[in-house]
């Protein structure tokens, strides 16, 4: 069962100002240890950030708070499965709201996508419940 959808769609180019502008202050109160490895490894650094910051606000939606009720930037870090896949990781508010959003006997999948095309970048949040195994309904 789908618990939250949330989409974004953010001008690389309003990412690429606030690095400018605020540097690593921007940096440090948005993204994540591991995503700050995963971005600025990256030949196109500005996209990088600017996908990644279109997932929390994607991943804000998908909760129904938006960026309220204790969940912050740095509590939804996108991070890579074994696979390879997208996901993200939640921690804080974001996580205590993904608790209480989640339906007894079912377990969470994060689904993420992310996409960029200069100068745009995009990012689809689906939050699933899933039975958890042993509890096939």
């Amino acid at each position: 069962m789908i618990l939250g959808v949330g989409n974004d769609l953010i001008d690389i180019r309003r990412i690429e100002k606030t690095l400018e502008r605020y540097g690593e202050r921007f940096i440090e109160r948005v993204f994540t240890d591991v995503e700050r490895r995963k971005s600025e490894g990256r030949r196109e650094r500005a996209a990088s950030y600017a996908k990644r910051f279109a997932a929390k606000e994607a991943c804000a939606k998908a909760l129904g708070t938006g960026l309220r009720r204790g969940v912050y930037w740095r509590d939804m870090g996108v991070v890579n499965l074994p696979s390879g896949r997208p996901t993200l990781k939640l921690t804080g508010g974001a996580a205590k709201v993904l608790e209480e959003m989640t339906p007894d006997g079912y377990e969470v999948r994060i689904d993420l996508t992310l996409t960029d095309d200069f100068p745009l970048a995009a990012a689809i949040v689906i939050i699933s419940g899933l039975p958890e195994k042993g509890d096939r309904r």
